[in-house]
């Protein structure tokens, strides 16, 4: 069996950064850490850490056995305070750590995310946001359960994932009262030297919006570019451009931001994905998201 005295050992030095830092913190001596770490990777027949100058860097593997042994000393302490009755039987959280990658609508993400938290047990939600490539490295540690994303796992990635598809949605364009009343032309004429909110060139949803611009001949002035939608849309609440956002949350966007809403494009698509490193999808919170992701998306 695996000696948690060793992991714990582990720990420490992996969070202090040296063995002599660990040592004032368990009050043991360097030796001893030293010896006791030894013997948990010869154990496990693995390599935890390598030597950078004075300090220790942790492996991949090494990062992987840090996030397990977190978890299980928090899940330990949890169930110490249910034993003292410091806590009720069976009110641990299900934990749900989510990737998002930082192109993706927040309001997309929210609504994607907001089942889970509807499950009849409690959930305690984890998100972060990135790029998709730290990510995917991020879920390959187990830190994380799953990824959204407008993509699926980008195959120069080496990260052995499951991409699962939720669906996808048109695109809709939208100005503030006082930009339309100086662009008055039909959609989509109205978008010709017009000012513009547009995603990263880098994006695959920026990518489709210029492709469509220049298929419909159409040459607006490209006054923003944006990772985060939810700021170039309150760019866009303040009349410095159109702004191109999901049609799939039209009503709330000009519910909420006072925009019109110009026109739609429903051959201009988002699709959506959540990756996970599980083929049949047994996380209930995942489970969760994906069930409603499909009701929701076309």
């Amino acid at each position: 069996m695996l000696n948690y005295k060793h992991l714990h050992y582990f720990q420490q030095v992996a969070e202090a950064g040296s063995i002599a830092r660990a040592s004032e913190r368990l009050h043991l001596s360097p030796q001893t850490i030293s010896g006791q770490i030894a013997e948990l990777e010869e154990r496990l027949g693995v390599e935890l850490f390598v030597r950078n100058g004075r300090a220790l860097e942790l492996t991949e593997t090494g990062r992987m056995a840090l996030q397990y042994a977190r978890d299980i000393f928090t899940t330990g302490a949890e169930l110490e305070a249910v034993l003292r009755g410091q806590a009720e039987q069976g009110s641990k959280a299900l934990e749900l750590r989510v990737g998002i990658v930082d192109s993706l609508s927040k309001a997309v993400a929210f609504h994607l995310v907001e089942p889970a938290l509807s499950l009849p047990e409690p959930v305690r939600l984890v998100c972060q946001e990135g790029r998709i490539e730290h990510l995917l490295t991020e879920l390959a540690l187990h830190k994380l359960d799953l990824v959204l994303s407008e993509e699926p796992q980008p195959a120069g990635v080496s990260v052995k994932a499951y991409s699962h598809r939720l669906g996808g949605t048109g695109f809709a364009f939208y100005a503030a009262t006082s930009l339309r009343e100086k662009h008055p032309q039909p959609f989509p004429q109205c978008l010709q030297g017009a000012p513009m909110l547009l995603p990263t060139a880098v994006s695959a949803v920026g990518q489709r919006v210029r492709a469509w611009l220049q298929e419909q001949g159409l040459r607006p002035v490209i006054v923003g570019e944006f990772d985060d939608s939810a700021l170039a849309q309150e760019f866009g609440r303040k009349g410095v451009g159109f702004y191109v956002g999901p049609a799939v949350l039209a009503h709330g966007i000009v519910e909420q931001t006072g925009m019109q809403l110009i026109g739609q494009v429903d051959s201009l698509r988002a699709e959506f994905y959540a990756i996970s490193i599980e083929r049949r999808i047994r996380h209930r919170g995942v489970a969760a998201i994906t069930q409603a992701a499909r009701s929701l998306l076309s």
